[in-house]
């Protein structure tokens, strides 16, 4: 018997491989259509958010570290959104150049800009609450020393917490250097896959991670969440799930725009995701007990999805190396029945779904994504990438995440921001 189950699972691995990643694309797309017909289409355009009778003070929070080619750009952009009362909280987190003195320099000329310096790096996680418990004000928006905030983001963002059971919101992320191929695939990335992502899982009913780049809280969500927590590998993550455990929504807010940088070093965007690979296991392990013992049912359909994501990759591993080995000429390397490393109908099947995805993509980003169309072919053969960057950064995080121990504080560096 056990045998035969063996033998089973054999030869269903390669129809999981390619189709898993189907299933998934069409679920994205479901999603993501529901959102746009339900919450986008016939919405004001992104310069005219609905008006709000009674809009709230909102505090803006910059951690920096090593921020000074960044600094100035970012909080002169974000003192010049169209609100009428917010502050910045910018919280310099050790750094090593000079970016206490510009923040400084700011601060003189910007009225409402409270500079916050740390004597030593800490942490984006520690910077982020100081900052928190800073605050005046009990709507906290999020974003990265290197983000150029859209004019209307705080007047959208207010819109979106008038539903009073909002805890947080993740917002709307677009790539500003495209320059080098890898710059134009993320813009595919963002477009075709991640904006999709967050759609669906909007709708759905639970967000799996806020874009730490830009994303909002209310001050008494993160407190009955237990605010960021200093010692987790992608702090976004970990207080996602937080919040929604704590019982508060997260939703996805795509007019909250933020224009930010990326890795155009294949260095630079393996160290990237395999960071965001290694917070997705790091989560995985840290709410397998919540999860088991049901005290958020409602987060079980994300979780086991990421448990199911975590199995495919590995298997896709071992079969991409089993057919190798098999083209190779080593006979008992064929034990997978039916795998081909150049798949047939299979691959024109997810060809024609990759294309379906782009489409789907570009009618919903076009409001937010002027040129949608010159970015297609990019589109079109991200997700290909995509899975691959997937399985590569799984295989390798989920050990590292497990035997990595535990630090008080961990610090952070700043990544590779590409080419302007």
């Amino acid at each position: 018997m056990a045998h035969q189950i063996f033998d089973m699972l054999l030869v269903a691995t390669p129809h999981f491989c390619f189709g898993y990643p189907f299933v998934m694309a069409w679920y994205w797309m479901a999603g993501g259509l529901l959102f746009y017909f339900f919450r986008e289409f016939g919405a004001p355009p992104q310069e005219s958010p609905p008006a709000v009778a009674d809009l709230p003070p909102i505090s803006i929070i910059v951690p920096c570290y090593n921020e000074a080619a960044n600094a100035e750009e970012t909080l002169t952009r974000a003192a010049a959104v169209d609100y009428p009362d917010f502050e910045i909280i910018a919280v310099n987190d050790g750094s090593r150049d000079n970016t206490a003195e510009i923040l400084d320099d700011l601060a003189a000329r910007i009225p409402n800009l409270r500079v916050v310096h740390l004597a030593k790096n800490q942490g984006k996680a520690n910077a982020m609450n100081m900052g928190a418990l800073l605050a005046r004000n009990e709507i906290l928006v999020c974003i990265d020393g290197d983000a150029l905030l859209d004019p209307q983001a705080l007047r959208w963002a207010a819109w979106y917490f008038l539903r009073h059971d909002v805890g947080a919101i993740t917002g709307n992320p677009r790539i500003r250097n495209r320059t080098s191929i890898l710059g134009r695939l993320q813009v595919g990335e963002f477009s075709s896959i991640i904006g999709l992502i967050k759609r669906s899982q909007s709708t759905y009913g639970r967000i799996f991670t806020v874009s730490g780049v830009i994303c909002a809280f209310r001050k008494c969500a993160l407190a009955d969440a237990g605010w960021w927590s200093p010692r987790t590998i992608t702090d976004d993550i970990d207080v996602t799930w937080r919040v929604q455990l704590a019982g508060w929504r997260v939703i996805y807010a795509p007019n909250v725009m933020v224009w930010i940088l990326m890795p155009e070093t294949l260095r630079g965007l393996w160290k990237q995701r395999l960071r965001w690979a290694e917070g997705g296991v790091q989560m995985m392990v840290d709410f397998f007990w919540p999860m088991l013992l049901g005290r958020a049912p409602s987060m079980l359909p994300i979780y086991g999805n990421f448990l199911i994501s975590v199995a495919w990759s590995y298997l896709v591993m071992i079969s991409l190396l089993a057919g190798i080995a098999w083209s190779l000429g080593v006979s008992s390397a064929g034990f997978i029945r039916g795998f081909e490393l150049v798949p047939q109908w299979w691959g024109l099947t997810l060809a024609i779904t990759y294309l379906a995805q782009a489409l789907v993509s570009h009618l919903i980003e076009r409001r937010y994504e002027r040129g949608g169309l010159g970015t297609m072919f990019w589109i079109i053969w991200y997700p290909l990438a995509f899975w691959l960057i997937s399985v590569l950064t799984t295989v390798v995080a989920v050990p590292r995440a497990l035997l990595r121990p535990r630090a008080e504080h961990t610090t952070w560096v700043s990544p590779d921001r590409g080419v302007r």
